[in-house]
């Protein structure tokens, strides 16, 4: 029997993703300004106010109310591909990451026309993209999609174990239980076929 998709689990963990990329949005939008820093692990690791009007970490600048209404389509298309594959726990956890990301950044598009993006890591002047929660999320999803597709059997639909306790016993076999030791039960005589000796 095929299980359904775990519906609950994937909007929890979609949400918990939303509240915590806005969340955290909201404390460095209100303790720092636009291209502010403050140092977390010395230049290693920095909270950045940075305003993203492009996609993922910072990619087609310019761009936030197209990707905003883009990103509408994605979540319906997250939705319902996880209406096809969400009976695999794999996929629900990889689905609700990529669902809470894509609502946690579509948020600030359409919100303020850009998305906010706060993590700056990086040695010296080699650093990396600046990133938010939401981001990281996304990020997370499509590293597990690229797992899935390397070695599909973990996102294999799990079938619904079988109740040992009802199942029938296999033809022929004696379905009456016998203690341990017992002598089995005397067979039938064999009748003589005609005409043979009794």
């Amino acid at each position: 029997m095929t299980r359904r998709p775990r519906w609950a689990t994937f909007l929890a963990l979609a949400a918990a993703i939303v509240i915590a990329d806005q969340v955290t949005k909201a404390i460095v939008t209100s303790s720092l300004r636009p291209g502010e820093s403050k140092p977390i692990l010395g230049d290693l690791l920095r909270i950045v106010f940075s305003q993203n009007s492009g996609a993922l970490f910072g990619l087609f600048k310019d761009n936030a109310a197209m990707f905003g209404i883009v990103s509408l389509g994605v979540i319906a298309l997250i939705v319902l591909y996880h209406a096809r594959a969400g009976n695999s726990p794999y996929m629900t956890i990889t689905l609700g990451l990529l669902l809470g990301g894509a609502i946690g950044n579509m948020i600030d598009r359409l919100r303020l026309g850009y998305v906010v993006d706060f993590v700056d890591g990086g040695i010296g002047n080699i650093r990396w993209y600046t990133f938010n929660v939401a981001d990281a999320a996304i990020s997370l999803s499509i590293l597990l999609l690229f797992a899935a597709a390397l070695r599909p059997s973990l996102a294999e639909r799990r079938p619904k174990a079988e109740a040992g306790a009802g199942a029938e016993p296999p033809a022929g076999a004696d379905a009456t239980p016998r203690a341990e030791g017992a002598e089995p039960p005397p067979s039938e005589p064999s009748r003589a076929a005609p005409g043979g000796e009794p």
